[in-house]
């Protein structure tokens, strides 16, 4: 099993109806069910073609009845509300689309490829409540980032504007490691684009994003 979905599938709650948006292969429902932690879950996918993936690896579970493939957009389709909704390796702007139409499930566990700042400013305007908040990585030579959202539909949040925009947990020092060697290698690019920029908007762009990172390295190496 990938790194990635090792550690996301660590971090699924216990839930009694379980829906895996965009599911994949299906990896992470067969974790959810092989230990007990939901009664039955869903697997959906806008694909049919894609969902025989989860179908394949899933046969057993549902000819058993404890899983159900879905061919549907989001969570559209889905014939009851689920207590935890995991959406993984979808884009944030997407994973925000796919709430608009359906609803904030009770528990979720979102993970988006990108976009992560509008995911947090859509789920706290809508009243929920963000229990982690972090990034975590992938490989130790050629590091892949992700960000990972967990939280509940009801409770509220406040976030401060860097808190949306790099993630809550990344700053307090409850998960710092990952997204600081994400900060300083971004940085490194930032400044190699700053070598290479001439004068004009986008250098001072450039140097607006340099500081930036500094400063976000500088208060997240403070908590450690």
């Amino acid at each position: 099993m990938k790194e990635r979905i090792a550690h996301i599938c660590s971090l699924l709650p216990r839930a009694r109806v379980f829906a895996d948006i965009g599911c994949d292969h299906g990896y992470m429902t067969r974790y959810m069910l092989e230990n007990c932690l939901c009664e039955r879950a869903y697997i959906s996918d806008i694909s049919a073609e894609s969902l025989r993936k989860a179908e394949t690896l899933l046969k057993d579970e549902i000819a058993a009845g404890r899983c159900i493939p879905v061919v549907a957009y989001g969570m559209e389709g889905l014939p009851e509300p689920c207590d935890c909704v995991l959406i993984a390796g979808l884009g944030g702007e997407e994973i925000v689309k796919i709430l608009e139409r359906a609803y904030l499930p009770p528990r979720f566990v979102f993970q988006p490829m990108k976009n992560s700042e509008k995911l947090r400013r859509y789920l706290v305007a809508h009243g929920a409540k963000l229990e982690r908040d972090f990034t975590f990585c992938e490989g130790t030579v050629r590091r892949k980032y992700y960000d990972v959202i967990l939280g509940r539909a009801a409770g509220g949040d406040t976030y401060s504007e860097r808190e949306f925009r790099f993630g809550r947990d990344n700053l307090n020092g409850n998960s710092p490691y990952p997204f600081l060697y994400r900060a300083r290698e971004e940085l490194e690019k930032t400044e190699a684009r700053l070598r290479a920029a001439m004068q004009g908007g986008s250098r001072e762009a450039l140097l607006k994003r340099k500081t930036e990172w500094e400063e976000v390295i500088h208060e997240i190496e403070r908590t450690l």
